[in-house]
């Protein structure tokens, strides 16, 4: 399913609960993989490929935290709004379910689970949305949920 407006123009109004949409593609590169590890998340599976290839993953893999970054690419590029988004207040039960390794491309599944409008801010509201992070195979290696507060669609604007 798409949106029928594009994140220039979307707002509040145009998340319906239960509509599914997917886009995508990004690619994990082995240079920004051992980059990421090497500033954030200094393991050795995220930092040396030959240690890494001694570890129970057999190679190296990508921090979880560098999955959900690219995963957040996606997301705002391509399923919030540009015109409405304001904050997010959090995200709940994030897992990493597979691991993500240099060459994978992956894609996101997201899915409108609420949105309402605010009762104290009747100019916004809140969507609460479940993404899954999909390899080439169609695998989830990232599910989260995701909160964020848009502003409605403006009078006049239809």
């Amino acid at each position: 399913m798409s949106f029928a407006s594009p994140p220039q123009d979307r707002w509040l109004e145009d998340y319906v609960p239960g509509d599914v949409h997917e886009f995508g593609s990004i690619a994990v590169e082995e240079d920004e993989v051992l980059a990421f590890g090497r500033r954030f998340d200094p393991q050795t599976f995220h930092t040396d490929a030959a240690t890494a290839a001694l570890t129970e993953y057999g190679g190296l893999i990508a921090s979880g935290w560098h999955t959900a970054a690219l995963m957040m690419r996606l997301y705002a590029d391509h399923y919030l709004s540009h015109v409405a988004t304001l904050v997010s207040p959090g995200v709940d039960e994030l897992r990493w379910l597979l691991p993500v390794r240099p060459g994978d491309v992956l894609s996101i599944r997201v899915t409108v689970l609420e949105a309402r409008r605010s009762r104290s801010k009747p100019d916004r509201g809140i969507v609460r949305s479940a993404i899954a992070v999909l390899n080439q195979r169609g695998e989830p290696v990232l599910t989260v949920t995701a909160m964020n507060f848009l502003l409605g669609r403006p009078e006049g604007r239809e």
